[in-house]
């Protein structure tokens, strides 16, 4: 545990709107340090927008949000010292084109970090062994398969140490073979004691990584709790009726 002893990540009562629409009702959440919160539900429930507060690419309305004890900064400098320490992995790998990938991982360390090259290569070239594919460190992400290319992803977020890896649905738009390869990295930096937040639809990898499953649905938190209880008896119908359409499948 850091000094600060409290959760890594806090939310209190935060509501988020997009027009008429209250897409975040009433959350509270607080994740602590080390702990693999893997966020489920149905589609528009709020789980992406949820995400993408905790680094403030979305603003929220009212409530308050915490990374580590502090509350998110507004802008300017302090917020891209946030956005450098709260990874974050989407469902587009979002890599630069003209880079090569092992640019691609050096590049935030180099640019926000000030690491000198060669140790940020000496880096990068570690998390890309980390996540198997430092024989593509040379390639465009355009020569890469989509596993490859979102694992790249993985190792750009983790070259900037952050404290928290947030993950938006990381495997919806890779085809189904490769959905395991990504899987896995995840499934290592889960054992490895990484503070996660995991969007996915992947409920193999909620029953065996999570340390809690948040069902969300409506804009809301309707319930949360250990993955083994979630599964086996869920408490609520909402949740319940979520099951058993996924599960079916």
């Amino acid at each position: 545990m850091a000094d600060s002893g409290g959760p890594l990540v806090v939310l209190e009562n935060v509501n988020k709107y997009f027009g008429e629409l209250h897409v975040l009702k009433d959350i509270d959440l607080s994740i602590d340090r080390g702990e693999v919160v893997v966020v489920i539900g149905p589609s528009g429930g709020g789980k992406s927008t949820l995400c993408r507060t905790i680094n403030r690419l979305e603003t929220i309305d009212s409530g308050k949000i915490t990374l580590d004890g502090e509350p998110l900064p507004q802008e300017g400098r302090a917020l891209a010292r946030l956005r450098s320490e709260v990874g974050m992995v989407f469902q587009s790998f979002n890599l630069f084109a003209h880079k090569t990938i092992l640019q691609n991982v050096t590049l935030g360390p180099i640019k926000v970090r000030k690491v000198p090259k060669a140790q940020a290569e000496e880096e990068a070239m570690a998390l890309l062994e980390r996540v198997g594919i430092a024989s593509q460190a040379g390639k465009f992400p355009a020569q890469l398969s989509g596993g490859q290319q979102q694992r790249a992803a993985i190792a750009r977020a983790l070259a900037m140490k952050p404290k928290i890896m947030l993950f938006d649905e990381p495997t919806s738009a890779l085809d189904p073979e490769m959905v395991a390869e990504v899987l896995e990295v995840m499934t290592d930096l889960a054992r490895e004691g990484m503070t996660m937040i995991v969007v996915t639809h992947e409920m193999g990898f909620a029953r065996s990584a999570a340390r809690r499953v948040v069902f969300m649905a409506d804009g809301q938190i309707v319930e949360q709790s250990t993955p083994e209880e979630f599964f086996t008896e869920a408490r609520t119908d909402r949740a319940r009726d979520f099951l058993s359409k996924i599960l079916r499948h």
